[in-house]
């Protein structure tokens, strides 16, 4: 498959694709005059990674986790589950420090005096 045709049915445009495949994502092979050809299930992978990238994974943690995909759900195998775990308690630790700046920046703004002297009310 060209990458033309792959971004036509994936809806990634070549660029993104070739990035995909500079972070070892996905794979092609050249043919006469260097133009890249992807293999037939090329579209599948394209939507693992696109799925994956929306639940937040970097590049680098896709590429680990590739082997364990399968389907075109994307389904993962068990090896994915220590990764995801890994990654869902970073995500909640973020989560957790983001709360906790807002509520000191929702402290901060109620001790906040405005111009007429009497503190803001959240």
């Amino acid at each position: 498959m060209k990458i033309g045709d792959l971004a036509d049915e994936t809806g990634v445009s070549p660029r993104m694709l070739r990035y995909y495949e500079e972070q070892g994502l996905l794979t092609s092979h050249r043919v006469g005059g260097g133009h890249r050809r992807y293999a037939d299930d090329a579209a599948v992978v394209v939507g693992h990674i696109r799925a994956l990238l929306a639940a937040g994974l970097s590049t680098s943690v896709i590429r680990e986790m590739l082997p364990c995909v399968e389907g075109p759900g994307p389904e993962l195998q068990h090896c994915a589950a220590p990764t995801l775990r890994e990654q869902l308690h970073g995500l909640e630790n973020k989560i957790s420090t983001l709360e906790d700046a807002r509520s000191a920046l929702t402290r901060i703004l109620a001790t906040t005096t405005p111009v007429g002297g009497r503190p803001t009310a959240v």
